[in-house]
């Protein structure tokens, strides 16, 4: 074959791939980012094409280079058609724009290289037409206006493996030409996302698998800006509560569901989900053992009334009416870059919380009196607020909730109006539980009984009239010397200088937040993580709770999680004295509160230290144990390390009235139940029974819990059901679905109708 025809072959080829593509995206009648590439790019061909017909029936001799251009534009037209038949609609847009926006620039960069070239031909035989439209087509390709938001993905992308935030302004710009800035938008993509990582796997692309993780940062960080501000939303003015609204649709949840994982959802949302076919949590990236959908009617009652207080009449769809959301305001996202690590104070010692942004300061009314309490509250508040009643207050924020929750048995909320009575705290720590005043509290099922107000505090002090404990020094605000002063006898080889100074901090950080935030900035807490290995009791005593009390802050959770405080700790749970152990339990309780060390602390050897505090603690400190061991049952791993060092045993012996736990090892076996493993300790350590007598006997609390234990059993095997038949639970199911709280009647509800389900099953068999 001659070289002319070789030529005329390449330029036909074009010329055939340029037409194809021309008329393809012709037909394509969807919007999005990508399409719009695509229509640049026909805009760019639609101009060469009368240049490449002309070079082709004037059959000139082709340069080397314009051959290379125009087989290089010939694959980019090409792999441009191949991504448009993929429905790039259908795809993720940030993944598809990510390669529609370099093929844009490849077909760009070729046109204009293929007009230079052709313009350097002196023997053109072109038309006077043709040469016009040739001039055309080299300054429009030229000149063509771009909007490379690959970029700004990019820099995005590159701002996020640098442990960096992304700039503000980008996130806007991608939100806004991607066409992501509705909660419809960014669960289409977020599934999207997930179906190219499958098929990536599935060719075990490796690279492509973790390009695609990094997108999926991205959309979590747009999410997280959505979050941030559909906290401004309101409906008819008044702003909707962040723990009514659902993870995926950032919305009012009018039809609340439980997934498999424990987590609640709207239901149109997790269905668009799974019918989606993915088959794991969105939010806690689990693996769903089934994908019924429960109806959290204790969610709905509380949206229901929240409605009717407020006056506020909903639609029949996932989107309540007038409810305003002004995503496009710059302003409402002002704080989002600093908050990288800012969270809500997780201390069972207080619901202090220390926040830079927003500080509220309200007026409460103890059963006292008058007194004024600084209450710091932050506006991403959404999360269950653990209360622990004559034990801890304790404060979650959802939006670091990237683990579990509190599981299928702790999904409830309950809104708590008011308290008359004070929480004591064990420790160094009282405050007045009617801090929660004029707050929405979201409480779970775990351990709301009332039974320990009005009892008496380790300190003997009456917790229904005494004021907050005062000692000197106590509330006085400290200094930077003061403190290097203290960190000094810390420091010394004196045991009673290192006493004396853990003691002072430990009482500096009791109570006030300031002098808190001062301790660890001036770097107290890697010398009394130091002491927690002293020989001497009184010191290590004063260090571990100088390190609980400090804990209340945010920071110093980080800063002694980065101490490396978890291994002395187990020391003190092995080997200090009662008081220590207790205040160390507490202190893996503060620290598993922020979701990033609950995986570190169970992996650390930590609970089988707890669960021989658990077993051979105190009363107090079994408390304690239980109340950390719960925490840090919430990340599903740590469930099956709590199983195996033998907790289940322990928490039955604790169910007798008399040590006053029963609520709380309920509670814990309820989420122990959520796994294969923990059912089948229930029963070997013949916890059925006792289950049963719960739902007939218990409080409100253990009431729900022993069923939705029990719920766990009868759905997971048949003879575990038939265990449960046999105890005789049917009669006080019965009576809980009637009398029980919404979540206790929903639990004995689905034990029935499944009891139901089985009768009926076994009466077709032997019909047939």
């Amino acid at each position: 074959m001659s070289r002319g025809a070789m030529d005329g072959e390449i330029i036909g080829g074009l010329i055939n791939s340029i037409s194809r593509f021309i008329h393809l995206v012709a037909c394509q009648t969807i919007k999005s980012a990508a399409i719009k590439d695509f229509r640049k790019i026909v805009g760019i061909l639609k101009l060469l094409k009368p240049v490449l017909d002309e070079a082709l029936d004037s059959e000139l001799p082709l340069d080397g280079h314009l051959v290379k251009e125009s087989e290089e534009l010939d694959a980019a037209v090409n792999d441009a058609r191949e991504l448009t038949e993929k429905a790039p609609h259908r795809m993720s847009k940030i993944y598809t724009v990510l390669q529609s926006e370099p093929m844009l620039l490849r077909v760009q960069k070729s046109a204009s290289e293929i007009c230079h070239f052709l313009s350097a031909l002196q023997s053109s035989p072109f038309s006077t037409s043709i040469q016009m439209i040739f001039q055309h087509c080299m300054q429009e390709v030229q000149y063509m206006e771009q909007d490379p938001i690959s970029e700004l993905i990019d820099h995005a992308l590159k701002d996020l493996k640098e442990n960096t935030i992304p700039s503000l302004d980008d996130v806007i710009k991608i939100m806004d030409t991607l066409s992501l800035a509705s909660n419809q938008e960014l669960l289409m993509e977020s599934i999207a996302l997930e179906k190219e990582k499958a098929k990536a796997e599935l060719k075990s692309k490796t690279e492509i698998i973790d390009h695609i993780n990094w997108i999926t940062v991205l959309v979590s960080h747009i999410c997280y800006c959505m979050e941030k501000l559909e906290q401004f939303g309101f409906v008819n003015g008044v702003p909707v509560p962040l723990h009514f609204r659902c993870p995926l649709s950032l919305q009012l949840m009018l039809d609340p569901v439980i997934l498999a994982s424990g987590q609640t959802y709207e239901r149109s949302f997790i269905q668009k989900w799974l019918d989606n076919g993915l088959r794991f949590c969105p939010k806690t990236r689990q693996t769903l053992i089934h994908t019924n959908l429960i109806p959290n009617y204790t969610v709905k009652a509380l949206i229901a009334n929240w409605c009717e207080k407020n006056s506020i009449k909903l639609g029949s769809s996932a989107q309540p009416e007038n409810i305003s959301y002004p995503y496009s305001s710059t302003a409402a996202f002002e704080d989002i870059q600093h908050e990288d690590d800012h969270r809500h104070s997780t201390s069972r010692s207080s619901l202090e919380s220390y926040d830079k942004t927003e500080l509220h300061k309200v007026k409460i009314s103890s059963g006292c009196g008058q007194q004024d309490c600084s209450y710091y509250s932050h506006h991403q508040t959404m999360a269950d607020k653990v209360n622990l009643q004559g034990d801890a207050l304790v404060e979650k924020n959802s939006c670091h909730s990237h683990s579990e929750s509190i599981s299928s048995v702790i999904s409830s909320i309950e809104v708590m109006s008011k308290f008359d009575e004070k929480v004591s705290l064990p420790g160094d720590i009282t405050y007045p539980s009617c801090l929660a005043l004029n707050k929405e509290l979201s409480s779970s099922s775990w351990l709301c009984s009332n039974q320990h107000f009005g009892s008496k505090n380790r300190h003997g002090i009456d917790d229904k009239c005494q004021p907050l404990l005062q000692s000197s020094g106590l509330d006085d605000l400290t200094t930077a010397p003061h403190v290097q002063n203290l960190i000094d006898d810390l420091k010394s080889e004196a045991p009673a200088l290192q006493t004396a100074a853990a003691s002072k901090l430990r009482l500096l950080a009791k109570n006030n937040m300031e002098n808190r935030v001062l301790i660890g900035k001036c770097g107290a807490i890697p010398s009394l993580v130091s002491l927690l290995y002293s020989n001497v009791k009184k010191v290590q005593e004063n260090a571990v709770t100088a390190l609980l009390n400090l804990s209340i802050n945010d920071d110093n959770k980080v800063l002694i999680a980065e101490a490396g405080a978890v291994e002395p700790l187990i020391h003190v749970l092995e080997c200090g004295t009662t008081e220590a152990k207790e205040n160390s339990a507490a202190a893996f309780f503060s620290l598993s509160a922020m979701d990033e060390y609950k995986a570190k602390i169970g992996r650390s050897g930590a609970v089988k230290a707890l669960v021989y505090l658990l077993e051979t603690g105190s009363p107090r400190g079994k408390k304690d144990a239980a109340t950390a061991l719960f925490n840090l049952s919430i990340f599903h791993e740590n469930k099956a390390r709590i199983v195996q060092a033998g907790a289940v045993k322990y928490l039955f012996k604790l169910m007798e009235l008399s040590t006053g736990m029963v609520d709380k090892s309920v509670a814990l076996l309820a989420n122990l139940s959520t796994i294969p493993e923990g059912r089948i300790a229930i029963a070997q350590e013949g916890g059925i029974p006792l289950l049963v007598e719960v739902v007939e006997t218990g409080s409100q609390r253990g009431k729900e819990n022993a069923a939705s234990t029990l719920f766990q059993l009868c759905l997971s095997s048949q003879k575990f059901c038939s265990l449960v038949l046999q105890e005789g639970a049917v009669p006080p199911l019965i009576a809980l679905s009637q009398f029980g709280t919404p979540r206790g009647k929903e639990k004995a509800q689905q034990i029935l109708s499944h009891f139901r389900s089985q009768r009926e099953g076994a009466a077709r068999k032997k019909k047939s």
